[in-house]
């Protein structure tokens, strides 16, 4: 495993977030197959990658900051790259929700860490993907396991990068995702610990960071809602089980 040395420069983003850029890994995808009849009775997931965008809207009456002379806007995007190189059971499953609709008018919430969605619970929506992560220097993600980033254990996705994007735990084991609540991490290095790593670190499922409008980020306040999300490029690679 890489040392906390060899961390991942968390404002580096040019390097970590262009979707133009070869994959972070390269990942078999007969051994992902393998992976998911394991884990994923659906057999989902994304072979590569995937670019989401997503429509916020304001619903207490304010604005969001307007754009190079504009005006103030009660809707604005943001574009997600999503990586099925390295989470592809997580980053199908996301993808599949998006196509279905399933964040359409979803609820957010604010803290001081995170903008996440709400529970999914009334949507009877996803499925519950296990732990995914793929360790720095290994060509298959892990399942069911944590990192530990004391031990010099880094994954290929840092959560640590302001806008990452990862799926919450799931209520019934952190062994597992939810399966549908996910959360845009709101990065600060004044909070973190070792290395400029978030204490976080290693612990979540993240497939994907914020390419375009990261500055929307701190302007949303709980209680506003996706009004769409839509898979703009990467439905070719995403997988779905054979209707027979």
């Amino acid at each position: 495993m890489p040392s906390l040395n060899d961390s991942p420069n968390p404002h580096d983003h040019q390097q970590l977030l262009s979707p133009k850029l070869e994959p972070f890994s390269t990942v078999n995808p007969d051994a992902i197959s393998t992976l998911i009849s394991n884990f994923d009775p659906n057999k989902i997931m994304l072979t590569g990658r995937g670019i989401v965008e997503l429509n916020i809207e304001k619903e207490d009456g304010s604005t969001f900051s307007p754009e190079a002379g504009g005006e103030p806007r009660k809707n604005a995007k943001i574009q997600v790259v999503i990586d099925g190189y390295s989470a592809p059971l997580t980053a199908g499953n996301f993808a599949k929700l998006v196509v279905d609709g399933a964040y359409n008018g979803a609820k957010l919430s604010f803290t001081d860490q995170a903008v996440l969605t709400d529970n999914g619970l009334d949507k009877n929506s996803g499925y519950s993907v296990p732990l995914e992560i793929m360790p720095s220097g290994q060509f298959e993600p892990l399942y069911r396991t944590k990192l530990s980033i004391q031990d010099g254990e880094l994954p290929v996705l840092p959560l640590s990068v302001y806008g990452a994007v990862a799926m919450a735990h799931s209520e019934v084991s952190e062994d597992f995702s939810a399966p549908y609540q996910f959360f845009f991490y709101l990065y600060d290095k004044r909070n973190a610990g070792l290395g400029g790593l978030s204490f976080d670190e290693g612990q979540f499922s993240v497939f994907g960071y914020t390419t375009t409008g990261r500055e929307i980020l701190s302007q949303i306040k709980s209680g506003d809602i996706i009004q769409s999300a839509k898979l703009v490029e990467g439905q070719d690679r995403l997988i779905l089980p054979n209707e027979n």
